[in-house]
């Protein structure tokens, strides 16, 4: 029988300016409340979301200065390398192994393009092998953490004994479009924040948990429900349908088809670990999976410090529980552009 992976360590960043939600409902009502005539209806998001605080790339003004695609790449590239640096240094050292010891490296962002991907351009920082295996991924968005880190685990289990590192970088900030006036941008204004995450995995070794099982459920006819545009000005949100029913409604049996392939059951799983899309979302999902009122704790947390940071933000979650006790088997789950459903069952070692 193969030999499971091993989650051998977890590490999240931000970057370094840290803006106050309420500090960015002021900002957004400068820019859009005249020329917005939804305006005031909408903005009372930047209270029910949740949130308190968020990071960014780059100082609040900056984000209403005329931008365009170099401006925003630029950032990305500066930003999206320093903080994989960082996040990637940080689960090295919590595994007790350098960079010249991973074998693959998985990188997940949707925020950016960069060609060469990030971890080429930091690659002679941190120290990677000239033989290592690159495994850049685009277009997972929220989901993206959670999938990589499935992706992760099957190469990881591919090859026992070898080394393969996850890093996790959104800056979501960077689709702030002061030019947009529509509902959808002015939610992703109150949400979105930047984050990264990064983790070791490992066959046949000690860790922290064994990935024990993953799937997907990929929904028919739900292209619209997220995603990006893009024009001249860089990337535009697309949310044009309430995630939030749809979460209520349809997440429950998806995931529990997904662990009945496996032979497991909702009943199996001693923890939902969710990415937090909102308060909303948070608490379609507590409905859904019937976990009574405020059972999200880490989710509301982590949501709060930080916002919807995209795929990292499962990630955040799954540390702050992992650091509370791992419960003997937790549910990592994810909704992302597609429209799809994603997970990871992960068995605690301890």
């Amino acid at each position: 029988m193969p030999k499971l992976a091993s989650l051998v360590s977890i590490a999240t960043a931000v970057p370094p300016y840290c803006i106050k939600q309420d500090d960015v409902a002021i900002a957004a009502r400068r820019i859009f409340a005249e020329n917005f005539s939804e305006y005031e209806r909408l903005a009372r998001v930047f209270k029910s979301s949740g949130i308190n605080q968020r990071h960014a790339v780059r100082p609040l003004d900056w984000y209403f200065e005329p931008l365009g695609w170099p401006e925003r790449t630029e950032a990305y590239l500066d930003g999206g390398c320093q903080l994989f640096f960082e996040v990637a240094t940080k689960a090295l050292e919590a595994a007790g192994i350098t960079a010249a010891e991973v074998d693959t490296v998985v990188t997940i962002s949707s925020t950016g393009i960069a060609t060469p991907s990030l971890e080429a351009r930091v690659a002679s920082r941190i120290g990677f092998r000239a033989n290592i295996e690159r495994v850049p991924v685009f277009g997972l968005g929220c989901a993206g953490g959670v999938s990589g880190l499935s992706l992760a685990a099957r190469l990881a289990q591919s090859r026992p004994g070898s080394v393969v590192l996850l890093v996790v970088v959104e800056l979501c900030s960077l689709a702030f479009r002061p030019d947009t006036l529509t509902k959808a941008n002015i939610v992703a204004t109150a949400l979105f924040g930047d984050g990264a995450a990064a983790c070791v995995l490992r066959a046949g070794e000690p860790g922290i948990a064994e990935v024990e099982m993953s799937g997907q459920h990929l929904w028919p006819n739900t292209l619209d429900i997220m995603g990006w545009s893009v024009d001249s000005q860089g990337l535009g949100v697309i949310f044009d349908r309430a995630i939030p029913p749809f979460a209520e409604k349809h997440m429950e049996p998806a995931i529990a088809g997904i662990l009945g392939r496996a032979g497991l059951t909702t009943d199996d799983i001693d923890r939902f670990v969710f990415h937090p899309g909102g308060t909303k979302v948070i608490n379609a999902l507590e409905r859904a999976f019937t976990l009574g009122q405020g059972a999200l704790d880490h989710e509301r947390a982590v949501l709060a410090a930080n916002g919807n940071m995209s795929a990292p933000t499962a990630l955040f979650v799954l540390e702050r529980v992992i650091q509370a006790g791992l419960p003997s088997r937790v549910l990592l789950t994810a909704m992302g552009p597609g429209f799809t459903a994603t997970c990871i069952s992960l068995k605690s070692t301890t």
